[in-house]
This record gives C-alpha cells, structure tokens and sequence, in this order.
C-alpha cells in the first residue's frame, strides 16, 4: 500500500491545488455562479482517468499473453514518460503555476464561454489524472493486482482532498516545495522501478531480447539461462530467490519501493541504472539550481500571505 498511498497522495494533492487555485480566483472576482461550470471540467477529467483505468484492466483479459505482456509494457513505457515529464515540469512551472492557471480562467471567463470554463476545469485536471492512472495501472499489474494496491491509492487520494481542502481554509500549513522536492524524488525511484517492469514484460513478450528468447546465453553446465556476468547482456543478472521468496514480504516491499525483483535480467538492471543515475542526477542539479538566496527567500517569505494558490504556486 506505500507506494500507491504516496502516489495517490502526490497526485491527488497537485489536482487539489490546482483545483483550489482556480475556485479562490474565481470567489476573488465574485463570479460564484462560474463555479459549476469548472466543476463540471474536473468532473469529466476525474471520468476520464477512471475510464482509462477500465478500458486497460478489463480489456486485458481479452488479450493472448503475449499481447498482455506487450500492452503493459507500452503502458508502463508510456507511464514512466509521463512520470518524468511531470517531475521535470513542475520544477520549472511550479513557480508560475498560479499564474498560468489565473490566465487561463481569465480568458476563459472574458472571451470563452462556458465551453471554456469546462475545457480549463478539464484541462488543469486531467494531467495528473491520466498520469495517476497509467502510473498505478502498470505498478498493480507488476504487483499480482492486490486489492490493498488500490486501496492504497485511494486513501492516498482522500488523503490529500482532505489536506488540500484544509489548506484552503488555512487551517493547516504545509511547505509545499518541500514535499513535492522530497516526493519527487520518490517518484524518480518508483518510474526506475516501472521501467524495470516494462523491460520484463516486453523482454516476456519477446518484443525484446531476454531468458525467454533463443537470444539468452545458456549455462554449459545447468543447460539453463546463464546467469551472473555470464549470463551478459540477455540472460539473468541475479536470483537470489532462494534467499529472497517471491511474494514474501521483503520481496514486496523492495520491489514496491525500489523496483528490486528477486530475479532480475541484465536489460532491466542497466535500464534502471541508466533512469536512476541519467534522471536522478538531473533532478537533483534542478532542485539545487532552484533553491534561493536566503535574502531573497527571507524577502518573498515577508511579503507572501500563506494562502492555498501562493502555496500552490510555490
């Protein structure tokens, strides 16, 4: 439940920001009777993810094996994209975020129409809808699909509409750059471990080469997959199942948190490597780049009222 608890939590917190953002202006400028309209939008947006997250569970099961194997590997591919873009997006937007977002309901509200105001509700929401439910839809199906992975999801999400309504009414504080530095370098971790579960998958699939392919270098002595340095590059890294039991507790809770596998290719370890190292790094020069002066922090610290869109901006 960790994982999908932090994801739900992460996610739905940016949604509820977003979301708090565009109703505050809203209540600023007196346009009370706009509201419905926006609500409508996330409402959409909210059906939107949902409806994604039907048409990949319960169309799967039409699928041969192979196919399975290759739609969760193009969905996790395309999760772990969206995960990093996002990362990487919110590092340089969330500082005008507010802005932006006040911009478009602006102009949405002066030249739009009330398809405009919904498209803006729809728009601001559906991001991190879509990409919630890619993101847990490939975690669930490397996870045997437990009910407790979604149930962590969703108390992650209620979790964090709690917390967002809370900030909008002031009655909590909460450093948002903070948090969302701290978990966007779990979410770097936990795509690392999604691209290791797509490389499997395809690897499955035989989309790849792999241990499942006439690709694997075989053992002289076992007639098995080489594993180890002989096993290089397409047969297995490690197995360490004997010491590590698949589905056991630490088994979970590693690949959970880490993406670790009991038993793990040579294409799924320098895939994670290469996301850690590549990714990390750059994430990290992105946090250190954006820190500011004490001076000028100490400044914008005096002049900001803790409001939920200046913290949302932040």
């Amino acid at each position: 439940m960790l994982p999908t608890f932090l994801i739900g939590l992460r996610e739905g917190l940016e949604a509820a920001l977003v979301v708090g953002i565009l109703v505050a202006y809203l209540r600023r400028l007196g346009r009370r009777d706009a509201l419905p309209k926006l609500w409508i939008g996330v409402g959409l947006a909210v059906a939107l993810a949902l409806s994604i997250g039907a048409v990949l569970t319960f169309g799967a099961y039409a699928l041969t094996f192979q196919a399975q194997e290759l739609l969760g590997g193009g969905m996790s591919l395309l999760a772990v994209a969206m995960v990093t873009w996002m990362i990487f997006w919110m590092q340089r937007a969330g500082r005008t975020m507010k802005a932006t977002l006040e911009g478009d309901l602006e102009r949405a509200l002066t030249v739009g129409g009330i398809w405009a105001l919904v498209l803006v509700g729809f728009v601001s929401v559906a991001r991190e809808g879509v990409e919630t439910t890619l993101l847990l839809w490939a975690m669930v199906q490397d996870f045997g699909g437990a009910p407790t992975d979604l149930l962590g999801a969703l108390l992650g999400i209620v979790v964090a509409v709690v917390i967002g309504w809370l900030l909008s009414r002031g009655a909590v504080k909460l450093d948002l750059r903070r948090f969302f530095a701290w978990t966007g370098g779990f979410l770097v971790v936990v795509a690392a471990g999604v691209l290791a579960y797509a490389v499997m998958d395809l690897q499955e699939a035989a989309a790849l080469p792999g241990p499942f392919t006439a690709a694997a270098p075989v053992d002289a002595v076992t007639g098995g997959v080489a594993h180890g340095w002989a096993g290089f590059p397409f047969g297995w890294a490690f197995d360490v199942s004997g010491a590590i039991a698949p589905g056991g507790p630490p088994a979970v809770i590693l690949q959970a948190t880490v993406g670790f596998m009991p038993a793990m290719t040579w294409l799924q370890v320098i895939a994670w490597t290469l996301y850690i190292v590549i990714v990390g790094s750059l994430y990290i020069r992105g946090l250190r780049t954006k820190r500011p002066s004490a001076p000028r922090a100490q400044a914008a610290a005096s002049d900001e009222t803790p409001s939920l869109s200046q913290q949302g901006a932040a």
